[in-house]
């Protein structure tokens, strides 16, 4: 697909209206395939977080949105969702160029995000109280469910529009209102979707956009008194700041953190399906992703097997432009994640673990002038290395035997972290006791990396707090409200509790 041509230049959604930063200033976006700038990202100031927060507190407290019922909220978003499906090959070129996945993702990606908008949407008037059974005389209780209010969302460069879209469709179901704070490496899709947003037909302040750094504009969005709720897809420790900021103020918080998952490969497992599902937890994305797959546990006595299998597939991966369908392995994102990697394959060569494929950057002429690092292996690592306890994201696979089930277990939660596995076995048994045994929040039997708006989605330990998708997803957005009413004659004794 055709890039966009450079520069391109965008301006902040606040309050149903285009603007520049209060600041005046702007900032390069880059693309990864080429390393050169292509669009030009407004830099804001806590200024223009205010404007924002004010914003969507007014749609929240007064006009159409807080009028609305939950049904034409449900027709509104559907709409929005129809429109996304219209602009997919738009929107999906759009993030390639901004962060460098493979257009053939992207644009199934894409494509597939309005399933959420369509399944929240049909939720948004189905947030059903309840009667409460009470055991006071004359007395009638129920319950009820309102939002939690104005919602700071804050995703990171890897997947712009899935993971604003897993926080902006219950968010929208259960009537909140949201201020949008995109990575700032990757902001242009994420603005191209408010365009969308204005074609709805959203009022004003409903869904307000503001771009820039952390340290100023995030700091400020995450303090902001007049914001209710924290929503953050990205690394521990800003999701532990941005928890210490929630806690002052005593926010709702929802995380999506890290993770360093496990592929768990038993003995009986079909080895060339193993195989193929360790390559999409690794090397899909270029590794850029929570859910990477980036330690494998096999078997010792399937290890040889499994690892040949392995390194003539992941050896036969087309790297190159990420806008050319044929391409399987991307560019890094950014350039300082690029170094981050490299520094880290270093780490793991310096542990002892012995790299048999890859570890360098890629000089292959078909990458270009871009960020792109060879798809690395690394064998014979320790549990205990700091390669296969850190979170590399990016293209590194550490490979781990083991001898027995309870090992194998053993090793997988042997990390802070708790976001995913994978389990490769025949065994109806095992596939049941390794889903109980292991300690994280998504585990795929036979498969990896499958997602969808109807299954919750979130980590354990280090990996996050709340969870994304699924109907779960909409109550973290929700508070509960209960309320009594007497319907006796007088009152009793005020100086005693009822």
């Amino acid at each position: 697909m055709p890039r966009q041509p450079a520069t391109k230049t965008y301006q902040c959604f606040i309050g149903g209206e285009w603007v520049n930063a209060s600041t005046g200033e702007s900032f390069d976006s880059f693309d990864p395939f080429t390393g050169k700038p292509w669009a030009r990202i407004p830099k804001c100031a806590p200024a223009d977080v205010d404007r924002a927060v004010e914003a969507a507190r007014r749609a929240l407290e007064h006009g159409a949105w807080a009028a609305m019922h939950p049904s034409q909220r449900g027709q509104l978003m559907r709409r929005f969702a129809d429109l996304i499906a219209r602009d997919a090959d738009h929107l999906a070129a759009i993030e390639v160029q901004d962060n460098g996945k493979l257009i053939a993702e992207m644009r199934g990606q894409v494509g597939y995000i309005p399933q959420w908008y369509h399944y929240f949407g049909g939720l948004a008037d189905k947030i059903e109280g309840g009667v409460l059974p009470i055991d006071k005389p004359d007395m009638f209780a129920y319950t009820r469910h309102e939002p939690v209010g104005v919602v700071a969302a804050i995703t990171p460069w890897n997947s712009p529009l899935l993971l604003t879209t897993w926080k902006l469709a219950p968010a929208l179901a259960a009537g909140c209102t949201l201020v949008l704070k995109p990575s700032e490496f990757t902001s242009a899709s994420t603005l191209e979707l408010m365009k969308l947003v204005e074609e709805a037909g959203f009022p004003p302040g409903v869904i307000n956009v503001v771009t820039g750094f952390g340290a100023d504009v995030g700091e400020a969005l995450t303090t902001h008194k007049g914001v209710d709720k924290i929503a953050f897809t990205g690394g521990e420790a800003s999701g532990r700041h941005i928890a210490q900021n929630a806690m002052a103020g005593f926010k709702r918080v929802s995380l999506e953190l890290g993770g360093k998952s496990a592929q768990v490969i038993f003995p009986d497992a079909d080895i060339g399906n193993a195989v193929k599902g360790v390559v999409s937890g690794i090397f899909a994305a270029t590794g850029q992703t929570c859910i990477a797959g980036s330690r494998v546990l096999v078997h010792e006595s399937v290890h040889d097997q499994f690892l040949e299998q392995f390194l003539a597939l992941a050896k036969t991966a087309q790297m190159g432009d990420p806008m050319e369908r044929t391409t399987q392995v991307g560019p890094v994102t950014t350039q300082s994640q690029f170094k981050r990697i490299l520094s880290c394959i270093d780490m793991a060569k310096t542990e002892g673990a012995e790299c048999v494929m890859g570890g360098v950057p890629s000089t292959r002429p078909e990458c270009g002038d871009g960020w792109f690092i060879e798809p690395t292996v690394f064998d014979r690592v320790k549990n205990s290395m700091r390669i296969a306890q850190e979170e590399v994201f990016g293209p590194v696979l550490s490979v781990i035997t083991f001898k027995e089930d309870d090992e194998a277990y053993a090793l997988a939660n042997d990390t802070n972290y708790g976001l995913a596995a994978g389990i490769w076995t025949a065994s109806q048994r095992r596939a049941f006791t390794a889903a109980k045994r292991l300690k994280a929040g998504t585990v795929w039997t036979n498969c990896y990396r499958a997602v969808s708006y109807m299954a919750p989605f979130g980590g354990i330990k280090h990996s996050g707090l709340g969870r994304e998708s699924g109907q779960d997803a909409i109550y973290d957005f929700l508070e509960t409200k209960c309320v009594w009413m007497d319907y006796g004659p007088a009152q009793a004794n005020p100086f005693v509790m009822r």
